[in-house]
C-alpha cells in the first residue's frame, strides 16, 4: 500500500509500505476514505519534536472495516467507521470514567501512520464507531474532523466548563481551535471569543458561532478579553496552541476561579507557580478521550446539525502529502485533507 512518511524534517515521501495484516485477535483492518494532515504532525516536520528514523505518519481517519479479527464483535466488514487518534479497549477502569485516551492498553494511531491507503486498527471494538450507514460523499469530512480535532475542541470545551450564561475565549485558530468554537456554542456559551490574526480562519470562526474576534496577542490580548468581560476574564478559556506564549495568554486571559481547558499539545510549557496559586484558575486538559464522545458527533453530523468539516480548506490525493505539509507550515491551508 502507500502511505506517508517522514524521513527528515521537511522531508515527507509517499511510498510502499507492507500492507497491514491482523495481529492481535481485536485488530481490525479499514480501508481508508480520507485521512488527513494535524497539526501537530508539523511539529515533527519542523524538526521540533525528534524522530528516529524513517516514521509512518497520520493519525485521524474514516473507512470501510475490511477483515477483523477473530474476538472483534461491535464492527463487521463492509461497515463505514469512525476511530480515536488513541486506540483504547473501552472497558478498562480509566475507559469507564471517560478518559479513553488514557487508557491503560491504549495505542497511539501515530505510531501506526493512518496517512495510507489501509491502516490496521487495534482494539477495534473499544476504538471504532461505525455510522448508521454509508455517509453521503460530503459528510465524509466531518466525520474525519470526529476522529481528532472535533472531538479535541469539544473536550477543550467541556474542560473548560463551556456552557448557558458562559464567555467563553479560545486560544488558537488552527483547526482544533475552530472546532472548539464550534463545540463551545453547541454546548450553550452565550459568547465566544475567537483569538486569531487570520481573516479567513476569523471568517470560519464566524460561521462556527463566534460572537468576537480578537486579534491581539500575550498582553495586548488578554487586555482586550478583560475589557471585552467587564474586567475579569472570561469564564471559560480553551488552549488550542501548544506553547508557553499561548499557555499563559489562556491563564491570564481566564477571570477567577474561571476553567482552562488546554489541548494543545504542549512543548517547552513551564507553568510559574506562584501566578498560577494566585490566579485561583482550574486547569484541566490533555489528550482528548475522542472516543467518549464519537457517538454524539456521528449523530449531530449524520442528521446535518454540525459541518466541522468546513475546517478542511484543501484536498489533495495522498500522492501530494509532501504539498499538504507544505501548505499548512506555511499557513496557506488550515487543514489538508487527503483522498488515498
Amino acid at each position: 500500500m502507500r502511505g506517508a512518511v517522514l524521513h527528515a524534517p521537511g522531508d515527507v515521501r509517499v511510498e510502499q509500505r507492507p500492507d497491514p495484516a491482523i495481529i492481535e485477535p481485536t485488530d481490525a483492518i479499514i480501508r481508508l476514505a480520507a485521512t488527513c494532515i494535524c497539526g501537530s504532525d508539523l511539529w515533527p516536520y519542523r524538526g521540533i519534536e525528534k524522530t528516529d528514523g524513517p516514521a509512518p505518519m497520520g493519525h485521524e481517519y474514516v473507512g470501510v472495516v475490511e477483515e477483523t479479527g477473530g474476538q472483534v464483535s461491535t464492527v463487521r466488514p463492509g461497515q463505514f467507521v469512525v476511530g480515536s487518534f488513541v486506540a483504547s479497549d473501552n472497558t478498562c477502569e480509566i475507559c469507564r470514567s471517560g478518559y479513553q485516551s488514557g487508557c491503560v492498553h491504549r495505542v497511539m494511531m501515530g505510531a501506526i501512520g493512518t496517512q495510507s491507503e489501509l491502516a490496521r486498527i487495534p482494539l477495534a471494538d473499544g476504538t471504532l464507531v461505525a455510522t448508521p450507514g454509508p455517509p453521503d460523499p460530503d459528510l465524509v469530512p466531518s466525520l474525519l474532523a470526529a476522529s481528532d480535532v472535533l472531538g479535541t475542541g469539544w473536550f477543550g470545551a467541556v474542560a473548560a466548563q463551556a456552557g448557558p450564561g458562559k464567555i467563553v475565549a479560545v486560544v488558537g485558530d488552527g483547526a482544533v481551535g475552530l472546532c472548539a468554537v464550534l463545540a463551545a456554542r453547541q454546548l450553550g456559551a452565550e459568547r465566544v471569543i475567537a483569538m486569531s490574526r487570520h481573516e479567513t480562519r476569523q471568517r470560519l470562526a464566524m460561521a462556527f458561532g463566534a460572537t468576537d474576534i480578537v486579534t491581539e496577542r500575550g498582553d495586548e490580548g488578554v487586555a482586550l478579553i478583560k475589557e471585552l468581560t467587564g474586567g475579569l476574564g472570561a469564564h471559560s478559556v480553551i488552549e488550542a496552541v501548544g506553547t508557553q506564549e499561548s499557555m499563559m495568554q489562556a491563564i491570564r486571559s481566564t477571570r477567577r476561579g474561571g476553567h482552562v481547558g488546554y489541548v494543545g499539545v504542549a512543548h517547552d510549557v513551564a507553568l510559574p507557580g506562584d501566578e498560577l496559586f494566585f490566579s485561583l484558575v482550574h486547569l484541566h486538559g490533555g489528550p482528548a478521550p475522542v472516543r467518549q464522545y464519537l457517538p454524539q458527533l456521528i449523530e449531530l453530523i449524520c442528521e446535518r446539525r454540525i459541518d466541522p468539516g468546513k475546517v478542511f480548506d484543501l484536498t489533495l490525493p495522498l500522492d501530494q502529502a509532501a504539498e499538504g505539509y507544505r501548505a499548512m507550515d506555511e499557513r496557506r491551508a488550515v487543514k489538508v485533507l487527503l483522498r488515498p
